[in-house]
């Protein structure tokens, strides 16, 4: 190490100590200057360096080189004099040359070593994988795209030979050739790379180096695939947009005019060249831009009425905001011509009206049974079809009150008009009343123009079936009365009687008479309806009727399964037969069905494993808390408790909806809606 003395600690010194107290090779054993706040004697305090205001004491050390920084010649040649002969004397300004040579070098090695940073920090980020060797093959260079394609740490990597880290290399292939290699495929383990290798030549031509970029191939296919799909999405929509018969406009978030479809056009008289790329205004002829008040409070619109085009149709506008993430790509209408949608629902009602008159399908053919009460039961039915009675059917639920329905209307003289099925109990209080009698203009908020025809009146000289009877409020009761005491209804809001002619037919598992006792049912009402009552009965009091239902379920389901079952086994029967069936046929025709789909489409028969009934079905679906397991939602958890409460009711209560209901303290209608919802036959 050479140890040097600095004479003179004004700025001068200071940098000079400073520079070459930074240098291993240096050690600064004093600093001398005859001014004590001199700035190069604080440096050297703390420093811990050793400072005197005479340089003689230094002088008697050893010593490698003085550097005097006052600029004083008397002080340079003081200290050639007393200085020893093997020491090296420094002036100041040689000394400041030296100084900016190695401050220069500093500045040139920080900016080397910030280049290399920054030029590593660029090949880690590219996408690419890149290796460099020199001319040996050792490994130079390793990005991080190439450590995670080849699996190797770039660490252990550099200094190695190619070969070594990349089994499959044709780096060393390209040093000793001295050609690049383009476009090359290969497999890298378990994926395929596309790669890129070329020398690096000297003056002379020769290889001293040589660098590979190389991609992963299978990652630009799935990107190309990714890219396909986009455009193949992108088309797809483009023909929606254009083939949908609803006008629709696109406007970007400046509410600049982006696509709209030849609907729109045809709505508006507005071409492509009259509207993209034009404020969202353009088409407006009355009313402001709903494309505009989206872009603003980024919520959606719907049903806004408005008149637009040169025409100035009239329109309903429902309008909704682009977002990709939180962005406000811009918006989209889809635009109504309101005269289309009256006549739309002109064109409904008519469609409702027909079906309506399609729904008798069923005969007396279609009602299978062979036992004394099913006989009894449909010549007294046939019998009422020959009349204009009105009719009572009572059994219960799912023993075909409905069927029989049918079949009376299909068998009278009214069979080529209308037949209208009504469900007292799924149709809410307070809709039921205007349902049925229909209503004047006025006669409610939201009642349509010129009033409605209520069911009676669409049902003239038809059938109507009230089912479920029992559920009508007392109000609709006595105005049910009426109708078949006076034949003639009055609208709701209305004054004017309006004559009838309907055959009414009424069902209802619920004990009517029950109901009376209880002032639920009004007694006059139920002679009414009594005139000609029908009792069907259960299908657990006429076992003799359940192979031929067996055999026609049979039939159905194998047309609409595909399937080719010839029928059951003596045990499944017996099964069948055991069977209480508190849904009646209606269950048993669930179980059938249940039965066909478990079978394979080799299999010719049904066999008692096939056979499941609403008590097994209910012990394996019974929730308890072991069943409620980690990983179900809450809302599926309540939905399977409330399904088997249901079922379990059903059952205790032998299929009567009403005592289930209010077994399980909930109003019928109520009952009936979870029936619906959770899909319980």
């Amino acid at each position: 190490m050479l140890r040097m003395l600095i004479v003179g600690a004004g700025r001068g010194g200071l940098l000079i100590a400073q520079a070459l107290g930074r240098q291993k090779e240096v050690q600064v054993v004093g600093m001398v200057d005859i001014n004590p706040d001199a700035p190069g004697l604080e440096y050297a305090r703390d420093q811990h360096i050793p400072t005197s205001h005479d340089y003689l004491p230094f002088l008697a050390e050893p010593l490698d080189f003085i550097i005097e920084s006052t600029g004083k010649r008397e002080v340079f040649l003081d200290l050639a004099m007393k200085k020893s002969p093997d020491v090296s004397l420094i002036a100041g300004n040689v000394a400041k040359v030296v100084l900016n040579l190695i401050l220069q070098q500093g500045r040139l090695a920080g900016e080397l070593r910030r280049s290399r940073q920054e030029l590593e920090m660029l090949l880690n980020a590219a996408y690419d994988g890149i290796v460099a060797v020199d001319r040996h093959g050792r490994i130079t260079l390793f990005n991080a795209a190439a450590e995670r394609m080849t699996g190797a740490d770039a660490k252990q990597a550099i200094g190695k030979h190619v070969q070594e880290v990349i089994p499959d290399t044709r780096l060393h292939m390209v040093l000793k050739s001295g050609q690049p290699e383009l476009h090359r495929v290969q497999s890298l383990g378990d994926i395929e790379i596309i790669a890129n290798r070329v020398p690096v030549l000297d003056k002379d031509q020769r290889a001293i180096a040589a660098i590979s970029v190389f991609r992963d191939v299978t990652e630009v296919r799935e990107l190309n695939s990714e890219v396909a799909k986009l455009k193949e999405t992108q088309t797809l929509l483009q023909a929606v947009i254009s083939s949908t018969q609803d006008a629709i406009s696109v406007v970007d978030g400046d509410g600049r005019g982006m696509m709209i479809n030849p609907a729109y056009t045809r709505l508006t008289g507005l071409t492509d060249k009259e509207v993209l790329g034009f404020p969202a205004e353009v088409d407006i002829a009355e009313g402001e831009s709903m494309h505009m008040r989206v872009l603003e409070t980024r919520k959606a619109v719907r049903n806004v009425k408005m008149k637009v085009g040169s025409r100035r149709r009239e329109v309903i506008v429902n309008v909704a905001p682009i977002l990709v993430g939180d962005e406000l790509k811009g918006s989209v209408a889809v635009i109504h011509d309101e005269s289309e949608l009256m006549a739309l629902a002109q064109e409904l009602e008519t469609a409702q009206k027909r079906i309506r008159k399609l729904e008798a399908k069923y005969t007396f053919e279609d009602i299978i049974g062979q036992s004394s009460a099913m006989m009894a039961a449909l010549e007294t039915a046939k019998q009422a079809a020959a009349t204009s009675a009105t009719v009572l059917l009572r059994g219960e639920s799912g023993s075909g009150k409905e069927l029989f329905a049918h079949a009376i209307h299909n068998a009278s003289e009214r069979c080529y008009n209308q037949f209208i099925r009504v469900n007292c109990a799924a149709i809410s209080e307070s809709l039921l009343e205007s349902e049925l009698f229909g209503y004047e203009e006025g006669a409610f908020t939201g009642a349509r123009k010129g009033g409605k025809k209520g069911l009676f009146e669409e049902a003239m000289h038809g059938t109507i079936f009230l089912d479920e009877i029992a559920e009508l409020s007392p109000g609709t009761q006595a105005k049910l009365l009426r109708v078949l005491q006076e034949k003639e209804i009055v609208r709701v809001g209305g004054a004017k009687a309006i004559s009838v002619d309907v055959r009414v037919i009424a069902a209802t598992h619920v004990n009517l008479e029950w109901a009376i006792n209880e002032k639920k049912f009004r007694e006059d009402l139920y002679y009414r309806l009594n005139m000609m009552p029908i009792v069907i009965p259960p299908l657990r009091y006429r076992q003799e009727d359940i192979e031929p239902l067996v055999h026609m379920f049979i039939e159905k389901y194998n047309h609409d399964y595909r399937r080719n079952v010839l029928g059951v086994t003596e045990v499944a029967m017996r099964r069948l037969h055991d069977y209480h069936w508190p849904g009646n046929v209606r269950e048993l025709e669930n179980v059938i069905g249940r039965a066909m789909i478990k079978l394979n489409y080799l299999d010719s028969m049904i066999d008692a494993p096939q056979i499941e009934v609403y008590g097994e079905n209910l012990s394996k679906s019974v929730i308890t808390p072991r069943s409620v397991v980690t990983g179900k939602k809450l809302s599926d958890v309540i939905e399977e408790a409330e399904k088997a409460a249901i079922v379990e009711a059903l059952t205790s209560c032998h299929g009567n909806r009403a005592e289930a209901a209010k077994q399980l303290g909930v109003s019928l209608r109520s009952f009936y809606y979870k029936i619906s919802r959770l899909d319980i036959t």
